[in-house]
Order: structure tokens, then C-alpha cells, then sequence
């Protein structure tokens, strides 16, 4: 094996808007035990409490936390680059990992920690990540195109720390979770695609952490057995 990964892939986790590691750790639970007992991961709570309601409220328990805020038509985000730091401080203290995943405003910070960190304004103090996991993400600065909805045509923000995070194709191995139904699969799309090689895990729910159908725990699988052979 020389200097492959011995031990299994451990993998940060960023949970959705207003939700909570916990709760991520809920909704990857559904997953099936050939595939989380291939992974080590570790669930961090967002930044800052929720400072509105939860779209989970009834489903889940609180508390909740986000980890940035944004306005109502997505074009400016708040407390980023305090969220950016945060996650940093976590990882330092908590670290190595070997990668990141996440879930909608998770996901999104997941995909450009990779671009941030080479161009030398994130994670200046972890070890660099080897790959990322992207379920329903948005791209900073994209835009979503879904017709007859309103996010037709809206235009995401793109915070300053993030401003070349996509400057170049990223060349970070990356799965990318793109829903049928999920109100941001256009942009999921436009993410996918700012990365060098791209894989694609396709399934028939919306903006949600699906369930593993036969072909996607075939995609799954193929995934971590390549980042099993990343060099430590």
C-alpha cells in the first residue's frame, strides 16, 4: 500500500441551513453500513445559531445553527469569513482530515474550501483537502435557471474570501449529489462542472440526503475506492 490512506478516510461534515451535525449524522445514517463503515466521519455544528426558523422543525430536534448568514435574494452573505475560521480553528484542534462533506449551505462551502484553500486565504493551517462530498450544493457566484420558479435566473453571491475559488477547473476528486426535483440542481450542475473530473451520483428526490438505490451505492463505492488511494 506504501503511503496510501491505511486508516479510513476521515471526512468533515457540514450539515444544511439551520439544521445541525447531529441531525447530519441522522440523515447519512440511512446509508447502509457497506458504505459508512468504509468512512470516519465527524460532524461539526454550524457557527452561529439559527436566527430564524428551521425548515426541520417537527422532524428534528433543536437546537439549530447556520453557518453564515445571506440576504433574501441570496446576493450577499454575512459572517462568512468568521464561519471560514471557524471551521479552520475546528480542524486544526481536531484534525488531520482528508476531506470535507456537505449538505445545501454545507455543500456549497465544502465545494470552494478547496480553491480558497490553494489560493492561500483558507485553511492556510490543515494539511490540504484531498476530495470533497457534495450533496445539493450551490455555487458561490453561480446562478440558478429553474423555469417558472422563483429562483429563476437568481444570482448567488460570492463572497470576497471565495472570489477565486473557482477561477480554474479545481482538480480535487469530487461526488457531487444532483437531485431531479431539488430546486438547486442547476447550479449543483454549474458547481459540478468548475471541478476537473467530476462524478456524478443522480437521484429522483429534491433537496434532500437520498437514500442509496443500487446504482448510487455503486457510484459510492467506486468513489471511495479512489480516494482510498490518495497519498497521506
Amino acid at each position: 500500500m506504501g503511503s496510501e490512506i491505511q486508516s479510513k478516510p476521515r471526512i468533515l461534515c457540514l450539515h444544511g441551513f439551520r439544521t445541525s451535525g447531529e441531525i447530519f449524522k441522522k440523515q447519512v445514517g440511512k446509508w447502509p453500513e457497506s458504505v459508512l463503515g468504509r468512512l470516519d466521519l465527524v460532524f461539526l455544528d454550524g457557527a452561529y445559531p439559527a436566527a430564524g426558523e428551521s425548515d426541520v422543525e417537527g422532524y428534528y430536534d433543536p437546537p439549530y445553527y447556520e453557518w453564515f448568514q445571506y440576504s433574501k435574494d441570496f446576493g450577499e452573505y454575512y459572517n462568512f469569513d468568521g464561519c471560514i475560521a471557524y471551521i479552520e480553528d475546528y480542524m486544526v484542534k481536531h484534525g488531520p482530515f482528508d476531506g470535507l462533506m456537505g449538505f445545501s449551505q454545507g455543500a456549497s462551502i465544502c465545494a470552494a474550501l478547496p480553491g480558497m484553500q490553494l489560493d492561500g486565504v483558507a485553511l492556510t493551517k490543515v494539511p490540504k483537502i484531498k476530495f470533497v462530498i457534495v450533496i445539493s450544493g450551490g455555487k458561490f457566484g453561480g446562478s440558478e435557471r429553474v423555469l417558472g420558479s422563483k429562483y429563476d435566473g437568481l444570482k448567488f453571491g460570492l463572497p470576497k474570501l471565495a472570489a477565486n475559488a473557482f477561477s480554474s477547473p479545481v482538480k480535487c476528486p469530487s461526488l457531487h449529489f444532483i437531485g431531479e426535483t431539488d430546486f438547486l440542481r442547476a447550479t449543483g450542475r454549474e458547481l459540478a462542472e468548475s471541478f476537473e473530473e467530476p462524478i456524478f451520483l443522480h437521484h429522483p428526490k429534491g433537496h434532500t440526503i437520498p437514500r442509496l438505490d443500487e446504482r448510487g451505492l455503486k457510484t459510492m463505492h467506486s468513489f471511495i475506492d479512489r480516494i482510498e488511494t490518495i497519498e497521506k
